[in-house]
C-alpha cells in the first residue's frame, strides 16, 4: 500500500506563495534522502535531475494560496490582502497563523465583520469581501497599537489550517490539495525509479509561485524540451473530471496545450487502463502557461488528479492521485 505520509507532511508545512522556504527545504531533505543531487533555482524553487541532460521536466508547484496582512483596524482587527484566490465564503471560520518578521507565530481566525447572528442582521446575506472581512487574533487586544505592540505588521503572512484528514474510503480531504497532492506525485516518481535502479533523462521542478503566475516561467535546464505539468484537474459542473482519474487538460484560460503530446498521454491511459477524463477549463492557468507566456519553446501537457471544491475546501482521492503516477510513469518509460 503506498505510503502518503510525505504527502501528510508537505501539507502540514504552511507555504502560501512568497513564503515557501520550509516547504522547498522538506522537498530538498526528501530528495536527498532518496539519493539525489537537488538545487534550488535564485528564486528558490527546487529543482532535481533524474538523470543527464535532461529533455523532460515534470513540473508541479508547492506555493498554496493564502493571505498578507494588509492593515490593522483602530479597533485591533487585521486586515488582509489575498495571496491567490481563495474563496473567502469558503475560508470563513477558518482557523489561521500569522508568521512575524521575527519569527513569532500568532493564531486566529478569518471573520465576517460584526460576525454574531444576534447583533447582525445581515450576517446571512452580506456579500464576503476584503472590506468587510477581518482576522481575529487570539491575543488580548483592543487597539492597533496592542497589535503593534506584539511585533505583526503590514506584509506579515497569514496561513490558514488546512484540516487534513485521510478517510477509510481513500479520499484525501484537505486544504491544499491544489497542488500537494501534486508534489506527492512528483515524489513517488522520484521514489519508485530510485527503487528500480533507473536513470532518465527527467528532472523534477517544483515551483513556488503558481498561484501568483510567474511559478514556472523560469528556471528550467537549458535542455529542457517539453513540461508536463502535475496540477489538479477540475472537478465540478460541465466537467468530466473526477476525484478518482487522472485528468488531461486539452485547453485552459492561456490556450490550448501540445496536440501531440496531449494525444501520447490519452493513447497511454487507454493502453493501460488507466482511470482518466479529457477537459477544457475556462477559469485556469498553470506553470505551463507560465512558461509559454515567457517565450519558452516547450511542448506543454498537463495532467492532475481531480480535485473538488477548488480553492475552498478541497478533496481528492488516492485512486485519482495514483492514476496520475502511473500516467506519469508510462510517459517517462513511453510504455
Amino acid at each position: 500500500m503506498l505510503d502518503y505520509s510525505p504527502l501528510r507532511e508537505l501539507v502540514a508545512i504552511d507555504s502560501p506563495s512568497g513564503f515557501t522556504d520550509k516547504a522547498c527545504q522538506y522537498i530538498f531533505d526528501y530528495l536527498t534522502r532518496l539519493g539525489y543531487s537537488p538545487q534550488f533555482t535564485n528564486k528558490r524553487a527546487v529543482k532535481c535531475a533524474l538523470g543527464a541532460s535532461p529533455k523532460l521536466s515534470v513540473t508541479s508547484h508547492v506555493d498554496t494560496l493564502g493571505g498578507i496582512v494588509s492593515s490593522v483596524t483602530k479597533e485591533g482587527l487585521i486586515r488582509l490582502s489575498k495571496v491567490g484566490g481563495p474563496s473567502l465564503n469558503s475560508y470563513e471560520g477558518g482557523h489561521c497563523r500569522i508568521y512575524t518578521l521575527d519569527d513569532h507565530v500568532y493564531t486566529g481566525t478569518l471573520l465576517l465583520d460584526n460576525p454574531s447572528v444576534h447583533t447582525n442582521r445581515n450576517e446571512r446575506t452580506a456579500q464576503r469581501t476584503l472590506y468587510n472581512m477581518h482576522i481575529r487574533i487570539d491575543e488580548l487586544v483592543e487597539s492597533r497599537e496592542d497589535v503593534a505592540a506584539l511585533g505583526i505588521q503590514n506584509g506579515d503572512f497569514i496561513c490558514f489550517e488546512t484540516y487534513y484528514q485521510e478517510l477509510p474510503s481513500g479520499f484525501i480531504k484537505s486544504r491544499f490539495m491544489d497542488n500537494k497532492a501534486g508534489c506527492f506525485v512528483m515524489f513517488e516518481i522520484a521514489r519508485r525509479l530510485k527503487e528500480a535502479g533507473r536513470e532518465v533523462p527527467v528532472e523534477l521542478y517544483f515551483t513556488n509561485y503558481e498561484e501568483v503566475g510567474h511559478g514556472g516561467s523560469s528556471g528550467h535546464s537549458d535542455s529542457i524540451e517539453e513540461l508536463l505539468v502535475i496540477d489538479m484537474g477540475v472537478v465540478g459542473e460541465d466537467h468530466q473530471g473526477r476525484e478518482t482519474a487522472c485528468s488531461i487538460c486539452a485547453k485552459d484560460a492561456s490556450g490550448p496545450y501540445d496536440y501531440q503530446f496531449r494525444k501520447t498521454l490519452v493513447e497511454l491511459a487507454q493502453k493501460n487502463n488507466i482511470p482518466f477524463v479529457q477537459d477544457v477549463y475556462p477559469f485556469y492557468r498553470s506553470d505551463g502557461s507560465a512558461a509559454l507566456r515567457a517565450g519558452r519553446d516547450f511542448r506543454v501537457a498537463v495532467v492532475g488528479p481531480g480535485v473538488s471544491a477548488s480553492h475552498g475546501m478541497e478533496r481528492t482521492h488516492k485512486q485519482g492521485v495514483e492514476a496520475t503516477i502511473d500516467l506519469c510513469m508510462r510517459y517517462i518509460f513511453n510504455e
